[in-house]
């Protein structure tokens, strides 16, 4: 068989970031559409796909021009008021385009739950998408899944570090309700058989892996794949959504408004209740000891391939090459110092910034900024880094926008703050070795934000001079 033109939409994210490698490896051909083409640059595989700027909300006549079968892995979950309601509406425009171009199959990756229930808005979401998809009357593959265990995924993040922080955990009575948790593997298998097995009919196809458990006892059985002493659970009636979410995003990597909504939906069972994906697709499930321990054993090495903040969530902001500060009232800190160092020497020591190495000053104080920020439901530091450094990626509580090696890295902040900040490295080759200039650069928000400015200023005179040295030093 000719090998199929596939289009991935959310190809930057946690799933499509994924799937992609395994599609090239299938033989076929793929088009990537991503709203910043910039975070696929560093991607192992992005020389052998088309990559398309754009939105599932504009206008796709050329994007699904020649396209065989398009993949759905797009989300807007609380991004914005309406995010429901967009979310709909970029179904049934990305439905209506596939039909005009005449594709052959539309492929959604959405989440469980029995439509008989009254379900959470996040889930009533995702089905009523499927539903948008499959109106348009192209043949549509509707795969349904809830807990996703696989490194850098947003479940596992939140299982890892509510059972490793916390040997005692006073918990909401939704730690009683069953879910049926998959491999990333496991997805990712069943999304290519969808994808490539022409036999497989359309329709809704549920996908859960090889143990129905509570959320208790897969606490505990993290806590024991781990090493961890037994994890003791207080169940108590009083824990609403809204303080689980916020007790979630101070403990974890997840921040709160995405934490709210997916607490809110385990209120509802997530569990294999009808046609079953694995049975349809002949797909054996990883039992969840194996998903845990392959997750944790990734983790550990640090070569993680993508991670639930790769996605373009509201709560993650597209990164942008160019500056939004340009014009308007903007605060700097600027350092410079020139070094006998080549500038590749300075800016490989430089991309090591950040997570388990620290901030090279003031180490206390960057931890102190992190729980503050947490306490504000921000991400605080525990999002941490990938091993290199890519456009898109969290860095602790800062996104990175902009890698050019050896000369540019910009990152911008991401922390509950009264205005927006980025810290920039510029790094020139010069005769002898080369220049680093270092600035952090803030735009206020009214008078809180100049205010904040003024505060942090002292703090700015101790941490930034000595950051700079010792980043040269180290090289």
């Amino acid at each position: 068989m000719a090998p199929r033109t596939v289009l991935v939409t959310g190809a930057s994210g946690y799933v499509g970031g994924r799937l992609v490698p395994a599609l090239l490896d299938h033989g076929d051909h793929v088009r990537c559409l991503v709203r910043t083409p910039a975070k696929l640059a560093q991607a192992p595989w992005v020389d052998r796909v088309a990559v398309v700027q754009g939105s599932v909300g504009d206008d796709l006549t050329t994007v699904m021009n020649g396209i065989d079968v398009a993949v759905y892995l797009v989300h807007s979950i609380g991004a914005g008021s309406d995010w429901v309601e967009q979310e709909q509406r970029d179904a049934e425009n990305f439905a209506a385009a596939a039909r005009a171009a005449g594709v052959k199959r539309i492929v959604f990756l959405g989440g469980l739950g029995s439509d008989r229930e009254r379900l959470s808005r996040h889930l009533e979401s995702r089905h009523n998408v499927g539903q948008a998809l499959a109106a348009a009357g192209v043949p549509t593959i509707e795969l349904r899944a809830g807990v996703v265990i696989g490194s850098g995924s947003a479940s596992f993040e939140m299982l890892r570090y509510l059972a490793e922080v916390l040997p005692i955990m006073v918990t909401p009575k939704w730690v009683s309700t069953k879910c049926q948790p998959i491999a990333i593997a496991n997805i990712i298998s069943l999304l290519l058989h969808a994808i490539t097995d022409d036999t497989v009919a359309p329709g809704v196809y549920e996908a859960g892996g090889a143990d129905v458990v509570t959320y208790a006892q897969m606490m505990a059985l993290y806590a024991d794949c781990a090493g961890l002493p037994r994890r003791i659970l207080l169940p108590v009636p009083l824990l609403t959504p809204r303080l689980s979410s916020h007790w979630i995003g101070l403990v974890t990597p997840v921040p709160v408004p995405l934490a709210k909504e997916l607490v809110n939906s385990l209120i509802n069972e997530v569990v294999v209740t009808g046609r079953d994906a694995g049975t349809a697709f002949g797909v054996e499930a990883m039992p969840l000891r194996t998903a845990i321990t392959r997750a944790l054993d990734v983790t550990r090495g640090g070569d993680i391939p993508t991670t639930f903040t790769d996605a373009d969530l509201v709560y993650f902001q597209p990164t942008k090459l160019d500056p939004a500060w340009a014009g308007g009232t903007v605060f700097s800190d600027r350092r410079s110092q020139v070094s006998s160092k080549s500038a590749a020497a300075v800016f490989h020591e430089l991309s090591t910034i950040g997570g388990e190495k620290g901030w090279y000053a003031g180490e206390l104080l960057w931890k102190v900024r992190g729980l503050l920020d947490q306490l504000l439901g921000g991400p605080g530091m525990r999002r941490g880094r990938r091993r290199d450094l890519r456009v898109g990626d969290a860095l602790d509580f800062w996104r990175i926008e902009a890698v050019v090696p050896p000369h540019t890295l910009r990152l911008r902040a991401e922390m509950k703050l009264p205005g927006e900040a980025w810290l920039t490295w510029q790094i020139t080759e010069g005769a002898a070795g080369c220049t680093v200039v270092q600035t952090a650069d803030f735009r206020p928000r009214g008078l809180l934000g100049r205010l904040y400015w003024a505060a942090v200023w002292p703090f700015h005179g101790f941490i930034f001079p000595v950051m700079l040295r010792r980043i040269i030093a180290a090289s």
